[in-house]
């Protein structure tokens, strides 16, 4: 988190899911979701870790993508930057969070991505998105937690398990990529993944400022177009 100053509160919203709070700290904005810090504005090289490792195993062409999470915009403007996404669908659950971006302090940092045509955002619950009936995704990029091993909330959890990990496999294209961000590397993930069948499972590290590092957990469904090789640390 940064800095020490003292955040100044500048909405705060109710809804089905819990509290939203979006406060200001110095010059970067934080969400905070029932009581719980989620994701800054400080730095962001994790988020577009997601996206751009996720792009790196895929063969060339337009390949589709799901960001799970609008957050502070970080993935979601990486991916909008990068001419060789096809279609690009946002999942976020929280209107707040849709505001903040549309119409408040966070368009900065969507860098524009939400004009994008290729972008579409569907404000739903991303595991009830991902159970839904449609045309699968070429990668999933999704952070919408601390990671599998902190939940903000119970529900957030079914992601990470067994019918979780079911509905995200059964959404992506052979060849596949799902790419999950987490607030540190979860070894008993990697164990859930390769039982899912999920195949070239690894984590990325990206060293923070304090404490452990933040990960990237990389895993592909079998198929066609076999990933080329990447570094294991940022």
């Amino acid at each position: 988190m940064p800095g020490s100053q003292s955040p100044v509160t500048l909405d705060r919203r109710d809804g089905p899911y819990g509290e939203v709070v979006l406060r200001q700290r110095g010059e970067h904005y934080e969400i905070i979701a029932n009581g719980c810090f989620l994701m800054d504005t400080s730095d962001g090289r994790s988020e577009r870790l997601l996206v751009a490792a996720a792009l790196a195993q895929l063969p060339a062409g337009d390949p589709s993508v799901l960001i799970g999470g609008l957050g502070v915009g970080f993935s979601l403007a990486h991916a909008a930057a990068e001419p060789r996404w096809g279609r690009i669908t946002v999942v976020e659950r929280e209107q707040a969070v849709i505001d903040w971006h549309r119409c408040g302090p966070l368009s900065g940092y969507s860098a524009g991505a939400l004009a994008d045509p290729r972008v579409t955002v569907a404000h739903t619950d991303l595991l009830a998105h991902l159970a839904e009936p449609g045309e699968p995704y070429d990668a999933l990029c999704l952070d919408i937690d601390n990671g599998p091993d902190w939940t903000v909330t119970e529900a957030n959890a079914g992601l990470y398990g067994p019918a979780g990990l079911a509905a995200a496999y059964g959404r992506l294209a052979a060849g596949g990529v799902l790419a999950v961000w987490s607030a540190q590397p979860s070894a008993p993930f990697e164990r859930a993944l390769l039982a899912a069948g999920f195949v070239d499972v690894r984590t990325l590290e990206v060293e923070v400022e304090r404490g452990v590092p933040d990960a990237v957990h990389l895993a592909r469904r079998a198929g066609e177009g076999r990933p080329r090789a990447t570094s294991g640390r940022c």
